[in-house]
């Protein structure tokens, strides 16, 4: 698994599969390779934002950015682990922390008012006023009990996004 260029062991297909907590098959894992293979365009072992923005779908992503910072540089095991957390058969924590780093751009462990803001922001394009994107933040901060001086972390995006009765409905407004 030295270069991107060598081709996958039974030990390696199955020390990839153990990093991921078994959430990918052997037959996926070989697929993924063969994906990572193609994006490593230089066979250097590993792949580089400019080659991420190769695909289309992330490049189109309003938080390409931020998803950028965390995906520079991955060699293919780092690759399928990153993946895993969007399997179908990953857990909701899993997924959680994966969101969690998206908004934690600093990589303090801890997610702001702003942080939030600035991934909404993004995620809504001009379709929402800054104004409008903080009164539907507050008050979705306030349903789940924080408030806007709140600094989250992990945990407490766990709790939030695990909590059944929590609604999280939002009306968009629409001018």
């Amino acid at each position: 698994m030295g270069s991107a260029s060598s081709t996958l062991t039974q030990y390696d297909i199955e020390d990839v599969q153990q990093h991921c907590n078994n959430l990918f098959s052997q037959q996926e894992i070989v697929s993924l390779y063969k994906r990572f293979c193609q994006l490593d365009r230089t066979a250097k072992g590993f792949i580089s934002a400019d080659e991420f923005l190769s695909v289309p779908e992330f490049a189109m992503n309003p938080l390409s950015q931020r998803l950028l910072k965390m995906v520079d540089g991955l060699n293919f095991k780092d690759f399928v682990i990153f993946l895993s957390a969007f399997s179908a058969k990953a857990s909701m924590p899993q997924k959680i922390e994966i969101i969690f780093k998206v908004y934690d751009s600093d990589y303090n462990g801890k997610v702001t008012f702003k942080d939030i803001m600035e991934v909404l922001r993004d995620l809504s394009g001009s379709y929402m006023s800054d104004k409008q994107i903080e009164e539907v933040l507050i008050k979705v901060m306030q349903e789940a009990g924080y408030s806007k001086d709140s600094s989250l972390l992990l945990d407490d995006f766990v709790k939030i996004l695990e909590h059944p009765g929590l609604k999280m409905e939002v009306e968009v407004p629409v001018d």
